[in-house]
């Protein structure tokens, strides 16, 4: 079979390492005789899958010991409601920074539950870039700040977050999530869909500092309670047992990579690549995103018409690129370069770039 080169959006690439290793395991996990998918919950042989999970998690993120992991279900799209319905109290206001489409939801989620506003958001310039630290506005009413830490759509990503005290700092982190260090204790709560850096789709991660599940949520139904999940070490209920072993051996192996510090170093050299194949191209490739506001996770760029789009797309699918459609909403294309996208595959593409323009 020849060579794909998957830079889907998500679900997406996982490491082949990582999937080889399932492949063995899948019909005989750890000498049981059955399949991990197979095996009870509370059995010790998956419990253990569970806790690695979690302390691999804690250790590569350094996340402070005041911090639970839950690995919960619903998406990062049940968060959206999941926040507000226990933080989003009467006097209170959800405050929302918006940069792209998946803020606008979680916006949209927060305004059937309570009072919001907007502290920032750069809509206006078609999201483009991210509200500069100095103009967003915060007020002592707030319950929450919320924001997205990269946008797949647009292509932007916060290269610095917001250093507030007044209110719980809030992060949707589905889609760049282990791609570089980040200052754990800067925020509330970090949650992100499993299936762009952390495994398959079926699991979302929370990380929540242990102060906030000291609210009162007696006005909460149980399975969207965070204290629910967090008392019972998340398996209140069955969780989606195969993803967060998927999720375990994919946090092996960024640990085998040297951790997220030389996961950070591989992504910044996969987007220079292609970033460097549209900007060296005399606007012939066009990026859509300022360069100060680049993602490092989704790269997405024009060429000179839609017409021109559509063949690039169709003769890079011949040659082996999946997943380079712009999202549905703004068009164009789109590379996601995820952690467990390998160099290769963003060099074959930087050079099918610069022989397609020639």
């Amino acid at each position: 079979m020849k060579a794909v080169y998957n830079f889907n959006a998500g679900p997406s690439a996982l490491p082949k390492i990582a999937l080889e290793r399932a492949q063995e395991e899948f019909l005989n996990f750890a000498n049981t005789g059955m399949s991990v998918m197979e095996l009870s919950h509370r059995s010790k042989e998956y419990e253990a899958v569970h806790q690695e999970a979690i302390d691999s998690l804690k250790e590569l993120l350094k996340i402070p010991d005041n911090y639970k992991v839950l690995f919960l279900q619903g998406g990062a799209s049940l968060q959206f409601s999941m926040i507000p319905i226990q933080f989003l109290k009467e006097n209170k206001v959800g405050n929302y920074l918006l940069t792209g489409s998946w803020s606008e939801k979680a916006l949209k989620e927060a305004k059937l539950i309570g009072e919001t506003t907007i502290g920032g958001s750069t809509k206006e310039n078609g999201y483009r870039s991210i509200p500069d630290l100095s103009s967003l506005q915060m007020n002592e009413h707030d319950a929450y700040v919320h924001l997205t830490s990269n946008n797949t759509i647009y292509g932007t990503q916060w290269s610095h977050f917001p250093d507030i005290s007044h209110a719980p700092l809030i992060a949707d982190m589905s889609s760049d999530i282990l791609c570089r260090p980040i200052d754990v204790e800067q925020f509330g709560i970090i949650y992100a869909g499993a299936q762009k850096n952390l495994g398959p789709s079926g699991v979302t991660v929370v990380i929540i500092r242990e102060d906030l599940l000291n609210e009162d949520v007696s006005h909460v139904p149980t399975m969207l309670k965070y204290q629910t999940h967090a008392e019972s070490n998340s398996l209140y209920h069955t969780p989606p047992t195969f993803s967060i072993y998927m999720l375990n051996q994919v946090l092996r192996w960024v640990k085998e990579q040297g951790g997220v510090n030389a996961i950070e170093k591989q992504n910044i050299e996969k987007a220079k690549l292609i970033y460097d194949a549209i900007d060296e191209s005399n606007g012939f490739y066009t990026g859509h995103a300022d360069k100060e506001a680049r993602s490092l996770m989704n790269i997405t760029f024009n060429l000179p018409t839609e017409e021109d789009n559509k063949k690039f797309l169709a003769q890079a699918k011949e040659f082996g690129f999946v997943g380079l459609n712009g999202h549905r909403s703004v068009g164009g294309c789109r590379a996601s370069t995820y952690n467990a996208v390998p160099v290769e595959a963003c060099l074959q593409l930087r050079e099918f770039m610069n022989a397609y323009r020639k």
